[in-house]
Order: C-alpha cells, then sequence, then structure tokens
C-alpha cells in the first residue's frame, strides 16, 4: 500500500513551533488493521499519528466534509486529540484544497467540527469538567514533579483522565518552564489507570512573565506531561485546553481565554467557551512535510 502521509507542526505559525502530528490519509479500498495503525504510530514517533477515512463510501479528501478520525500515540489509541484534529484540517484546507466551510470528524468523542478563521483554523470540541481533589492524595506523583508547597489546588478531569495541578501564584512563568519532572518514576506512581496525564498550570501576569511576544497577557500558561501514553511532554495540547479552560474559565469569570503552553517548542492557545459544555480552540499550523509511507 501507498499512503499519503503529511507532518504538520500545529499550534504554530512557523515550522518547528507547536506540537507535530502526523496525518495519513487511508484510501476506501485500504485495510489498515489496529496492530498496524500502532505500529505506524511507533515508527512516526510523534505524540500522535492521524489515521483519515472518507465517511461516505464514494467521498473524496479534496471535496468530501465527512471523515472517520483516529489517533495514535507511540504506545496507544487516544480517545481526543487537539493538535492532531487541527493538523488534519490544515491538509485538508492548505494542502488539498478543500472548499467545505466546516469540516466534520466523527471520533472516539463523538462529532468534532473545524473551520477555517483568517489564517487559523476554529475546532468545536467538548469542555471537559474537573473534580476538586484533596492533593495528598496524589502526593508521591505530584513531589515527582513540583514540591508540595507550590501546588495551591488539584482537580481531575474523569472525561479526559488527565490531572491539573495549579501552582501558586508566587511562582513564575520561567519557574514553571524549568520544572523538570521525574518521568519514569512518574509512571510507577502512578499505575492504577487513572491518571493518563498531568497539566501543571500557573495563573497568568505581567508580573510573573506570562506575556506573548506581541505584548498581550496569558490568562493562564501550562505544561503537560503523558508518559502513561508514551508523551514525555506533550508540545502543545488541545485535548489538555479543553480541560483547562473548564477551570481557569470558573477561577477567572471569563468565556474566552489566551494561553500559552510552555514546553521547549511551545505555542498559543485562543479559547471561547460555549454553551452545552462544548469550546471553541483556535489555532494556526504548519506543514512541514509530504510523502507516502509505503507497506
Amino acid at each position: 500500500m501507498d499512503i499519503p502521509i503529511f507532518i504538520v507542526d500545529a499550534f504554530a505559525r512557523e515550522p518547528f513551533e507547536g506540537n507535530p502530528a502526523a496525518i495519513c490519509l487511508v484510501g476506501p479500498e485500504q485495510e489498515l488493521t489496529e496492530e498496524k495503525m500502532q505500529k505506524i504510530a511507533a515508527e512516526m514517533n510523534l505524540s500522535e499519528t492521524v489515521f483519515l477515512r472518507n465517511k461516505e463510501k464514494n467521498g473524496s479528501f479534496t471535496k468530501g466534509n465527512c471523515f472517520h478520525i483516529r489517533w495514535f500515540t507511540p504506545k496507544n489509541e487516544v480517545n481526543l486529540c487537539g493538535h492532531a484534529t487541527l493538523a488534519t484540517a490544515a491538509v485538508l484546507y492548505n494542502e488539498l484544497g478543500n472548499p467545505s466551510p466546516r469540516l466534520t470528524f466523527d471520533s472516539l468523542s463523538g462529532e468534532l467540527g473545524v473551520s477555517r478563521d483568517g489564517n487559523g483554523f476554529v475546532m468545536n470540541f467538548p469542555l471537559n469538567e474537573t473534580i476538586l481533589q484533596d492533593k495528598t492524595d496524589y502526593q508521591k506523583l505530584l513531589e515527582l514533579i513540583v514540591s508540595m508547597d507550590c501546588v495551591d489546588t488539584v482537580e481531575y478531569s474523569p472525561t479526559t483522565k488527565k490531572l491539573l495541578v495549579r501552582l501558586v501564584d508566587n511562582m513564575t512563568r520561567e519557574q514553571l518552564e524549568t520544572l523538570t519532572p521525574d518521568i519514569s518514576s512518574m509512571m510507577a506512581a502512578e499505575v492504577t489507570g487513572k491518571v493518563k496525564g498531568v497539566m501543571v498550570t500557573l495563573r497568568g501576569s505581567p508580573e510573573n512573565g506570562s506575556v506573548s511576544s506581541e505584548g498581550e497577557t496569558y490568562d493562564f500558561v501550562s505544561r503537560y506531561f503523558a508518559p502513561w501514553n508514551g508523551i514525555p511532554e506533550d508540545p502543545v495540547t488541545g485535548s489538555a485546553h479543553t480541560v483547562l479552560a473548564h477551570y481557569w474559565g470558573k477561577v477567572l469569570k471569563k468565556q474566552t481565554l489566551f494561553a500559552r503552553q510552555c514546553s521547549r517548542r511551545g505555542g498559543d492557545v485562543r479559547m471561547r467557551i460555549l454553551e452545552g459544555n462544548r469550546i471553541d480552540l483556535v489555532g494556526q499550523a504548519v506543514t512541514v512535510l509530504k510523502g507516502s509511507f509505503l507497506l
């Protein structure tokens, strides 16, 4: 089989920023088992590899607007991935010239919509709620990331299995960026399967350095670690922001939010909280590779 494949940097305005994802366009006559898809994802060794099919039997990638989408990390399949969905829309719109005003992706998290937004794209995702936790219940895990004295609040998102760790307000963006979690020990400290990723987040302010290169203050900044999914640190994570937006929207009493994921590559995310527990995530993307996967 000859499968077209693209690598796209999502939540990025220039190459080598944001979060790279691989997108595989699977034709109607091409059969890929889950085992084969997992092997391809491991071969790509990116945080996510997408497998996209037309939802309609005779549909096309250049003209269709309804697709089946699946996301695989190097270790397993996941239910939701924002940056890889953004990257997929960029391939359909920018590389294949798809004219559809809105693209619909049928996924394990339900129906997801993506449309253009100026130079970027808008993704309509579920908003994922969090539940307040007793931080001492996670002490062993937290101490592998940051001192307990620096932890303000811990919340948990049951739908995404993500743990939200809010740092105290007197910490700085630089301190967040210089955290060095013990990744291998994190996996050993959490073996129940309840937690699949940890978001460490800080309220943004000019005083703590949470300001964009254009001078706009971020509402919050964060980092995301998911070694349980084979991702020591994810550069920019759309699904994490469906959780972070719920938390910070309540705290800040805001419906629109602007954030920075402070990984080494880094990326900006804009969010709009909508009625019906939905959220729009807005970002840009850049294609950096085109080719074929030969099987």
